[in-house]
């Protein structure tokens, strides 16, 4: 029997992983036309300028730096995906931002000076990088603006993929001035921006929640919306009665699991009302039976 469990926000994964490559074919295009014109262009100077340049050197020179920065670009990709840079965060991760920009640009002049010296090998020349101090300076006053161009572009692309898919908020605060609608540590509702409009969300319509990086997933009646949160912040303020942890990547509302699968080693499989199959590990699954029961939350936690 098949034991791998259906994997609820799939498509935002997928969609993310889309994005990433959208990004890559799209700087492979930039740095490409980029690398062609200054090859054309070199090369028209040096014939209208009378310098000996070979055209095999120029196509080198040219293309070299920008395959490197390519090769480099997953890198960073990654890095924006492990350090986002949000309202609330962008102090604290900034400075790696400034440091993996040195990385960077070291990357990039050590890769490219090598891809240089062993083409320039194979016909028969050598090449010299000259200063490696003023090389790396000059390199760096240039590839801190690809850098962070890069990095900037990335977020908002991602910014507006959660637009699309709508982004979840905790609405915490009554619109008006009058008295407040939820208690705090109980939300009743999320707000969900999507293309600048906003959508209420109640905290009864949540299927389950799960773990995405420095996101979770709220499963709403077949959607997926992300929330800004971890998923241990978010299960504090949520009904523990209602909402149970099955496994250090999802909290389930109860009432939307059907049944409780047994599997080797302790581990169980959840059915839930819509037919997705969620793991549930041995850690947690006692406590949800036991919860399941009637059993206080408190003794659950100790089951």
């Amino acid at each position: 029997m098949d034991r791998t469990p259906t994997a609820p926000g799939q498509h935002l994964a997928a969609a993310h992983r889309r994005r990433r490559v959208v990004m890559l074919l799209f700087w492979a295009v930039v740095f490409g036309t980029a690398a062609i014109g200054n090859t054309l262009t070199t090369r028209i100077d040096a014939i209208r300028y009378h310098v000996p340049f070979e055209t095999w050197h120029i196509v080198v020179n040219e293309f070299s730096s920008p395959l490197v920065s390519l090769a480099l670009i997953p890198f960073l990709l990654m890095a924006c995906d492990r350090w986002p840079l949000h309202a609330d965060t962008w102090r604290r991760y900034l400075p790696y931002y400034v440091a993996a920009s040195v990385l960077w640009c070291a990357g990039h002049v050590a890769g490219m000076d090598l891809l240089r010296m062993a083409a320039y090998a194979l016909g028969g020349d050598a090449f010299d990088p000259g200063g490696l101090v003023l090389q790396f300076v000059y390199e760096y006053l240039k590839d801190v603006r690809t850098f962070f161009f890069i990095v900037a572009l990335c977020h908002a692309v991602e910014w507006f993929g959660r637009q699309v898919v709508g982004e979840a908020s905790l609405l915490a605060e009554p619109d008006d001035e009058a008295a407040p609608v939820e208690p705090v540590d109980r939300p009743e509702r999320f707000l969900v921006r999507k293309l600048g409009r906003d959508f209420l969300v109640a905290t009864a319509d949540i299927e389950w929640a799960q773990a995405a990086g420095n996101y979770v997933n709220l499963r709403v009646r077949g959607r997926d919306y992300p929330l800004r949160s971890t998923l241990a912040a978010l299960e504090a303020r949520l009904d523990p009665v209602v909402f149970v942890r099955a496994h250090r990547s999802y909290v389930v509302r109860l009432a939307q699991v059907t049944s409780i699968e047994p599997l080797d080693a302790g581990e169980a499989r959840l059915h839930m009302a819509d037919g997705t199959v969620l793991p549930c590990s041995r850690r947690y699954r006692e406590a949800l039976r036991a919860v399941a029961s009637g059993a206080e939350p408190a003794m659950a936690a100790r089951a």
